[in-house]
């Protein structure tokens, strides 16, 4: 056997381990570029640029004697929900509160909830408000063909949507401030060709627990870089806010084909020459997912629907001829091959599978700038969204490799659209669970180590699993065990130990915290916990 490895080692996986981090490499400096790009782009923007209120005509909407309430346009406002127990009373009272004149605006709760005990206090939610004089519409459905997609498109088939000039979208965890139409809406009234306004997110449970800072520190990024590089530079970014029904229709309306239905619309209307605007100073307010579980399920859909996306939509693209040859290489490139491709699959093959190779084999080298100046200036530049987490970047490098796992896999699937591509999980929201405790202050998780037992104490808790210890009458409780996690972290584990032994690349340290990283996640000791009483 011995003899077999050696001579299959030295012309067969040496040379395809030296091809695949020749690849990686020239992938990793792709990614460097663009994040470097994006950086010059941002400095310039703060030192130089202007508001969005001075890049595009903004006038405060002013009341006219003559007109009325009629001289401001009709709003509808969009909450689609399924089995949103925690939260529907949130959304529905923030959009609600929403200021308009009343007889200018209807909210529309599309409710999907299979739970029929969910739907009925929806319902109740609804003629709840409605009694108070709002123009709020309760809305169901005979089935969730196309999920979200397909209950926003059967929503606009009613017949008061015709009178309507523009469309709020929020989800049901988002609560946006009174004057969030007052500062959006004059961007569509007066500027004709800009199709959508979108407001950057405000997370309310950012501190739940460390996942939910670590998600903090890349959505941070996404918002205040890669939106306001998109919306300044091409005028084109990919997420839903206030759309003008006209824009919206043009482009075809919401489509189910991929779990992203909100990129796929705006790619769609970028096409057709419309623009976009994103007000970065304007906050909507809405929660993080704090469980293991349901980040995992929300990675998944945000890294396979934005590859299946692409995949169907880059032939279109080319075609168009609405748009500039510089935009369609920028939403080609940029936005859809290195942002949602590139950056999982380097993460994960290059730093997770080929650099922990690299020891077994010291036939294959990395050189150093490939394997320590280019991700640590793309770590820093990433830190720069987050300032006041910049000392928990370690950790958030560990989470974030772990989570390049799922990515990876979830960018195949869409790509080669594989069994789960068009699987869609609603990210379980909790609200405020502080107030579901009776006002007890809520705790983080903690093992207690040198005793006979092991006892978790969560603040927030799925129950999969229970143990009762003999010794104590106290629980361990296990959401589930992770298999894909457990073997990468023996296999960076392994690789670590035959690095202390025979290696010289003294990448060891790295390779016991990421294989740490992904034990922790394994067992599921990630996020934070609901109480099961």
């Amino acid at each position: 056997m011995g003899l077999m490895w050696q001579q299959t080692k030295a012309p067969l996986i040496v040379p395809l381990l030296k091809l695949l981090v020749y690849l990686c490499l020239a992938l990793s400096i792709m990614l460097f570029v663009e994040r470097v790009y994006m950086g010059i782009v941002i400095v310039w923007l703060k030192l130089f640029g202007r508001k969005p209120e001075k890049r595009y005509k903004w006038e405060a909407m002013k009341d006219d004697v003559e007109l009325g309430n009629s001289a401001y346009p009709m709003v509808l406002v969009q909450i689609p929900m399924y089995n949103e127990k925690e939260v529907y009373q949130l959304s529905i009272g923030a959009a609600c509160g929403l200021s308009w004149p009343s007889d200018r605006i209807t909210i529309q709760v599309l409710d999907d909830s299979t739970d029929p005990t969910i739907k009925d206090l929806v319902e109740l939610e609804c003629q709840r408000w409605a009694s108070k004089g709002i123009n709020i519409k309760y809305e169901i459905r005979d089935s969730r063909n196309g999920y979200k997609a397909g209950a926003l498109k059967e929503g606009m088939k009613h017949s008061y949507v015709k009178q309507c000039d523009y469309v709020a979208i929020f989800d049901a965890d988002f609560e946006p401030e009174p004057d969030f139409l007052w500062r959006t809406i004059p961007f569509l009234v007066h500027n004709p060709d800009i199709a959508l306004v979108q407001a950057r997110w405000k997370f309310v449970n950012a501190d739940e627990c460390l996942m939910t800072r670590m998600q903090e520190m890349s959505l941070d990024y996404h918002f205040t870089v890669e939106q306001e590089v998109g919306s300044s530079t091409y005028a084109f970014f990919g997420t839903a806010g206030v759309w003008r029904i006209s824009a919206l229709n043009e482009a075809g309306g919401w489509k189910d084909r991929t779990t992203v239905e909100d990129m796929d619309l705006a790619v769609r209307a970028s096409l057709k020459g419309w623009k976009f605007v994103y007000v970065g100073d304007l906050k909507v307010k809405n929660e993080l997912p704090s469980t293991f579980k349901a980040y995992r399920y929300q990675q998944h859909r945000w890294s396979c629907g934005p590859a299946n996306l692409f995949k169907k939509m880059v032939g279109e693209i080319m075609r168009t001829k609405k748009v500039t040859l510089w935009k369609k290489l920028y939403v080609i490139y940029s936005f859809f091959f290195v942002r949602k491709i590139v950056a999982h699959i380097v993460t994960f093959v290059f730093y997770c599978v080929l650099l922990p190779a690299t020891v077994l084999f010291p036939e294959v080298e990395v050189p150093k700038w490939g394997a320590v100046y280019i991700p640590s200036i793309i770590t820093l530049l990433n830190a720069v969204g987050t300032p006041r987490s910049l000392h928990l970047l370690v950790f958030w490098i560990l989470f974030e490799n772990v989570m390049s796992l799922h990515r990876t896999k979830a960018t195949f699937i869409g790509l080669l659209e594989a069994g789960r591509v068009n699987e869609w999980v609603v990210t379980e929201k909790l609200g405020d669970v502080k107030s579901k405790l009776g006002g007890k202050t809520l705790k983080k998780p903690r093992i207690r180590i040198g005793e006979r037992y092991v006892l978790v104490q969560c603040s927030r808790l799925i129950v999969r699993e229970r143990f009762r210890f003999k010794s104590r009458s106290h629980y361990l409780i296990v959401n589930r065990v992770h298999v894909l996690e457990l073997g990468v972290g023996a296999y960076l584990f392994l690789c670590g130990c035959y690095d202390v032994a025979f290696g010289k690349n003294h990448y060891f340290i790295y390779l016991f915290l990421q294989s740490i990283a992904f034990f922790v996640a394994g067992v599921g000791y990630v996020g934070t916990f609901v109480p099961n009483s």
